[in-house]
């Protein structure tokens, strides 16, 4: 027997006992609604519409019996306490974040390897007993109270800081004496994020929402947002509002400063849009009203840092793949702006102003390269980079002497270095000492042909034994929106999926942001379903270049890779043996009516727009779910606090999956994290326990037995 008739008994055989697992699994009845809305003449039926009232008995009994029928699934999964047992073990190592400077002090975040929460640390030396700010992990028993944001005044002498709770978008500030520890009485509710000092320390600016009625926090739409100033020592009452957009409540907008907080920048989020309209307000006058500057919703413009009246972006105007302009502040006309790093090859994807040089941030395919300037535009340095991986950092202030970045990729775990901005040279300042030998491993980026041609990057790891004999248990990972990149990254739990024959495949596919504003655009609105062939197109190389079969290959994505995940499974059920759809966006029709999702119709489009409507329900994975068809096995995972993308989404993409899913076919289970949200400030705790069920669910499915590890 050869090894192709081989492999086809063994997979034979395979499809044989597994879908007697999923035999008698039955799932707490939905009850289905006559809700049918008309959509420019087309009429959409909604059954599952009830879900949505995500804070009534109805709809808890039904997410508690869901979550029941989920537990007591992955109970029976042989193997899954070790696979957790595993995670926490090679998540069991000390980890940092790269230092700041502010007045003469250094603070950066530290995990000594199994707290749920970073803690924030304080010193006076990179070389001085460090000393704690914040222990978010003190806050909360479970760990579910995190620092969602900080500023320190400019004399060093307190912090404003946000607590979230359980997840949430929404934040309180609070300010704290730093050398004390003594925290101040005022607390800020009802906002959403961007505090910052003013420039003496008497006072903050901060963005506001109206106050949601009782219950509603969760499922309430961002509108009338606005910019509060808040006096150090008075209440909230007193505060000051500077600015807000009462004739356009659906807009967002965000705040930010110079380094001398003397000039505020503020930029309004038209509906619809993905780049903004920025004015300016003068911080040095306390009457001063915003003043318009660069109104062009159509391009970026990403303020870099400012001498005197002349004004740093990095933009896309006139540049797909990025240029910097300095604009006079008192003359923003165009034909006055000045170029001081013209549109390159790759892409830029960040610049910043440290020591007073211009450090650049590109991406080539997907990979990293900084370059450093002066602020007249002549280039300084390449700077020499440890490998082909993924580089973060390169911030500071005018004043700096040094600046710190990090390196990581599939392989190589995260090193933090200090660059001397005198001499040039980068010096190992930490370096994570993982539990783990990546030297049994191997990644390599490569190229697929998608179903118009264009090559999409896609990066593969696994162990150097691992042969190509189309039967490996394969995660496929993709995102595919708002110009967010896929780059190189380090896990060390990925190793434990690794050592069970798994391939980790992570695919660069358009609509994100790795080769610029023209690969993100290539993927939006009408061009939306390219994500979905991209990411079908690295699927079936993944199985015709023999290192999967279908039945062993699983699609996971989260958020908007949520949506994609959902999108691809539907159109190409046969591709894929497992489905792990993570807080995504699957009804493509109400997504903007709860939470940021109006600001999405950058991205997406709105429905009730006659030329988008078309495009969304012809991929709404929720909607285009069908009888009779057979759909991979699929665990849906979402939270119950989740305000950014509401559960709603998952719930009604879950309940009808399990409708139409064969009474024979794989399962289809719900996982409902409690006292969590999006995914930012999630317990580390409650991350580990989600990721294991995920691979273990996997597993399971795939016929692939979870090891005994040592």
């Amino acid at each position: 027997m050869d090894a192709r008739m081989f492999r086809r008994l063994r997979l034979a055989i395979l499809f044989v006992l597994l879908p007697t697992i999923a035999a008698a699994l039955t799932y707490p009845p939905a009850r289905t609604v006559d809700q049918v809305d008309d959509y420019h003449g087309s009429q959409v039926a909604d059954p599952y519409r009830w879900l949505e009232d995500i804070g009534s008995d109805e709809v808890a009994a039904w997410v508690a019996a869901e979550s029941a029928k989920t537990s007591a699934y992955l109970d029976t999964i042989d193997g899954r306490d070790r696979l957790l047992a595993r995670f926490k073990a090679l998540s069991d190592y000390p980890r940092y974040s790269m230092p700041s400077k502010k007045a003469g002090r250094y603070f950066y975040s530290a995990n000594d390897g199994l707290q749920n929460q970073w803690v924030r640390y304080w010193a006076e030396s990179l070389d001085a007993e460090p000393k704690v700010l914040f222990d978010p992990n003190t806050w909360s028993e479970d760990g579910t109270i995190a620092l969602a944001g900080m500023d320190i005044s400019e004399d060093g002498s307190r912090v404003l800081f946000a607590r979230s709770s359980k997840g949430s978008d929404w934040v309180e500030w609070q300010v704290m004496d730093i050398d004390t520890g003594h925290v101040h009485d005022e607390l800020i509710r009802w906002s959403k994020g961007g505090g910052k000092w003013n420039a003496d320390g008497s006072g903050f600016y901060y963005e506001r929402y109206p106050e949601p009625a009782p219950g509603e926090e969760t499922q309430a739409a961002a509108r009338s947002a606005a910019v509060w100033y808040h006096r150090l020592g008075t209440s909230q009452s007193d505060d000051r509002k500077i600015f807000d957009l009462p004739e356009h409540p659906d807009w967002l907008l965000g705040l930010d400063m110079n380094e001398e907080r003397d000039l505020g920048l503020i930029t309004v989020y038209p509906r619809g849009s993905m780049f903004g309209l920025l004015s300016l307000l003068d911080l040095t006058d306390p009457g001063a009203k915003p003043t318009p500057f660069l109104q062009d919703p159509e391009h970026e413009y990403n303020y870099v840092t400012n001498v005197g009246d002349r004004l740093y972006f990095l933009t896309t105007k006139d540049a797909p793949l990025g240029r910097v302009i300095a604009v006079d502040r008192r003359h923003p006309e165009e034909a006055r702006w000045e170029t001081i790093i013209p549109e390159g090859r790759y892409p830029l994807q960040w610049v910043s102003e440290v020591g007073g040089a211009l450090f650049v941030g590109a991406l080539k395919d997907a990979r990293s390269q900084v370059l450093r300037y002066d602020l007249q535009g002549r280039l300084l340095a390449d700077v020499a980079l440890p490998g082909l991986g993924t580089v973060r950092g390169f911030r500071g202030r005018r004043d700096a002497t040094e600046t710190f970045y990090s390196y990581a990729d599939f392989l190589t775990p995260t090193t933090l270095y200090r660059y001397d901005l005198a001499t040039g040279e980068s010096s190992v300042y930490r370096r994570y000492e993982v539990p783990v030998d990546t030297s049994p491993y191997t990644s390599q980026q490569v190229f697929c042909r998608s179903v118009d041609g264009v090559a999409i990057p896609l990066f593969l790891t696994y162990r150097k034994d691992l042969v190509r004999n189309g039967t490996n248990p394969t995660m496929l990972y993709g995102y595919g929106g708002f110009g967010v990149s896929q780059q190189p990254h380090f896990s060390s739990t990925l190793t434990a999926w690794l050592d069970m024959g798994g391939v980790y495949a992570l695919a660069c596919i358009r609509g994100g942001g790795e080769y610029g504003e023209p690969w993100h655009q290539a993927g939006s609105l009408e061009g939306r379903p390219l994500t979905f062939q991209d990411m079908i197109a690295c699927a079936e190389w993944l199985v015709d270049s023999g290192y999967t079969t279908p039945h062993r290959l699983a699609l996971m994505g989260g958020s908007q890779g949520g949506m994609m995940v959902g999108a691809v499974v539907n159109a190409r059920p046969d591709l894929f043996g497992v489905s792990l759809p993570l807080v995504g966006v699957m009804d493509m029709l109400r997504f903007n009516l709860w939470g940021y999702g109006s600001a999405w119709e950058s991205d997406y489009g709105n429905p009730q727009d006659p030329a988008m409507f078309p495009v969304l329900y012809g991929y709404s994975p929720y909607h285009n779910l069908k009888e009779g068809v057979r759909y991979p096995a699929t665990m849906v995972c979402t939270a119950d606090t989740d305000d950014r993308v509401m559960p709603a989404h998952s719930f009604k993409y879950a309940a009808r999956l399990q409708a139409v899913q064969p009474a024979d076919g794989p399962p289809v289970l719900l996982r409902v994290e409690t006292r969590a949200g999006h995914g930012g400030g999630t317990p580390l705790d409650k991350s580990l326990a989600e990721y294991a069920d995920l691979y273990a669910f996997t597993a399971q499915q795939m016929g692939v037995p979870i090891p005994h590890w040592p």
